[in-house]
């Protein structure tokens, strides 16, 4: 008979790799002066640390100069969305928002601190990032449920001076965007000829969609869990109203896979299947994005069989769409002119800055730069950082 485990006995993790690496956090803090004397003592803190206050209140900008805040991203999260783990809280959330500081300063030199906050109330989580946004330079939102990141996202955008970017959704948007120039320049499309779908209509699909619709895409419709979306259809929240009116143009209703019959692109987003048969049904030079994790919604192994080019969110398979491409180099542009804002045009730029990386190179198998391209970075922060000298967001 076999042993009866023993209660409450402590459980051992070592043996997975994963949690040994983790163990004690990823992130320190590290001093960039050395106090090695009582003079270096004096001037980085008390009495010289007073005269660089004094400055700083008769004249708040030297904050800039002064203090680490132009150069610091809070990565902030309430837990609710978490990877494909949904809402974990926030105390779980932390390996995940770690990793992404970890990311921060790996891919671009920028520091950040992550901060789960035990609170999913939209006001309450506005009203503290307002609070503790003295102390940094941009808020990268993180994993936060939709419809909510929406509303946090666009009050946050409006109450600040620095950049507030929630990068489920741009970051999400911009590496898409980038990957699909390159997929219809390979199959000699142009994006305004593309009709595309994109199952799943929240933070990222929404986001996907919209930044489509900026670059000129010909077409694309959006399914949720009820289908397509499409201009009065019943139950329509007010994030998936506006879209419905920008989008859809043909006014299909049903099923995605209704919908993917002659489409040119497809992109998951949803963590639903799509079957092979929906696939074939797509036009005969097909792009299929399968960006759910850890389970594409079609296996990229059957969606070649009918398709041209083929992404996914996973680093096992080629092209993969990961948000990392993006969000450094977008901060460190940001910071370099010291914008207070990201707009439209900057997220544009970026995406043509990652695209711009693959130049002769593509191929079917590379469509978009793999994250350990060391070219990513300052290609992206050299294109952030002059649209927004020409958007007139920047204070350099």
């Amino acid at each position: 008979m076999a042993a009866e485990p023993i209660p409450n006995e402590p459980l051992s993790y070592d043996d997975d790799p994963a949690f040994p690496l983790h163990r004690g956090g990823k992130l320190e803090v590290r001093s960039t002066i050395p106090v090695r004397n009582k003079d270096d003592l004096s001037l980085a803190y008390t009495p010289g640390v007073a005269r660089v206050c004094t400055a700083i209140a008769d004249h708040p900008e030297l904050a800039y100069d002064y203090t680490w805040t132009s150069k610091v991203v809070a990565v902030v999260t309430d837990g609710t969305a978490v990877l494909g783990l949904g809402d974990i809280g926030p105390a779980a959330s932390m390996p995940v928002m770690e990793g992404k500081s970890l990311l921060f300063k790996e891919f671009a030199g920028v520091d950040s601190v992550p901060i789960a906050l035990s609170t999913t109330d939209v006001d309450e989580i506005v009203d503290t990032v307002i609070r503790m946004a003295p102390s940094f330079g941009g808020i990268n939102l993180e994993d936060i449920s939709a419809p909510r990141c929406f509303e946090i996202e666009d009050r946050l955008r409006e109450a600040l001076d620095i950049p507030v970017f929630h990068d489920d959704q741009h970051g999400t948007a911009i590496v898409v965007l980038a990957a699909l120039t390159n997929a219809a320049r390979l199959i000699g499309k142009p994006l305004s000829d593309l009709r595309a779908v994109v199952a799943g209509a929240g933070a990222s699909g929404i986001a996907v969609s919209q930044i489509l619709i900026n670059a000129g895409i010909g077409d694309i419709a959006l399914s949720d869990s009820k289908g397509l979306i499409y201009e009065g259809r019943d139950g329509l929240n007010p994030i998936k109203q506006r879209i419905a009116a920008i989008t859809n143009r043909s006014h299909l209703k049903g099923s995605t896979e209704e919908a993917l019959r002659g489409a040119d692109v497809f992109i998951g987003l949803s963590g639903s299947t799509v079957h092979e048969s929906c696939i074939a049904t797509m036009s005969d030079t097909a792009i299929v994005f399968a960006l759910s994790n850890p389970t594409p919604e079609v296996q990229p192994e059957v969606a070649r069989r009918h398709a041209k080019v083929v992404a996914t969110g996973r680093s096992d398979f080629p092209n993969q769409i990961n948000n990392v491409l993006a969000f450094p180099g977008i901060f460190k542009g940001a910071f370099e002119v010291r914008a207070h804002s990201i707009t439209e045009n900057m997220k544009l730029a970026a995406a043509t800055a990652i695209a711009d990386i693959v130049s002769d190179d593509l191929s079917p198998d590379y469509v978009v730069p793999s994250p350990f391209d060391e070219r990513v970075a300052p290609a992206v922060t050299a294109a952030v950082a002059a649209q927004a000298r020409a958007d007139g967001v920047s204070r350099i």
